[in-house]
């Protein structure tokens, strides 16, 4: 059930994040993603903390990228880790490239 439930929310011409609310790094990947003017449809910020296998997701994560901690940035079907890897491709210019690529923009 937890691997349907993040798999559904992925998608390849989109960007789903998967956050907690008062997470300050989750806090921080919302805004960044929010300067850019997605299509309708092609960002998604998931609340794990509204599920009720949310343990169960961040031990997927851990399986799957490696980490289970929030935010889980995806851009298209490729987990690119957290806040900290979405904020380094913002900062090398690979950001906006990578969100193209996808047609989320």
């Amino acid at each position: 059930m937890t691997q349907e439930f993040v798999q559904s929310k992925i998608k390849s011409d989109k960007v789903a994040v998967f956050i907690k609310p008062t997470c300050p790094y989750c806090q921080k990947a919302v805004k960044l993603l929010n300067k850019y003017s997605f299509k309708k449809g092609h960002l998604e910020f998931i609340d794990i903390t509204t599920q009720d296998d949310m343990d169960g997701i961040q031990d997927y994560f851990q399986q799957t990228t490696g980490a289970r901690t929030v935010p889980r940035v995806y851009i298209g079907e490729v987990c690119i880790g957290g806040y900290t890897d979405l904020a380094a491709l913002e900062e090398q210019g690979k950001l906006s490239q990578k969100l193209k690529q996808i047609g989320a923009l």
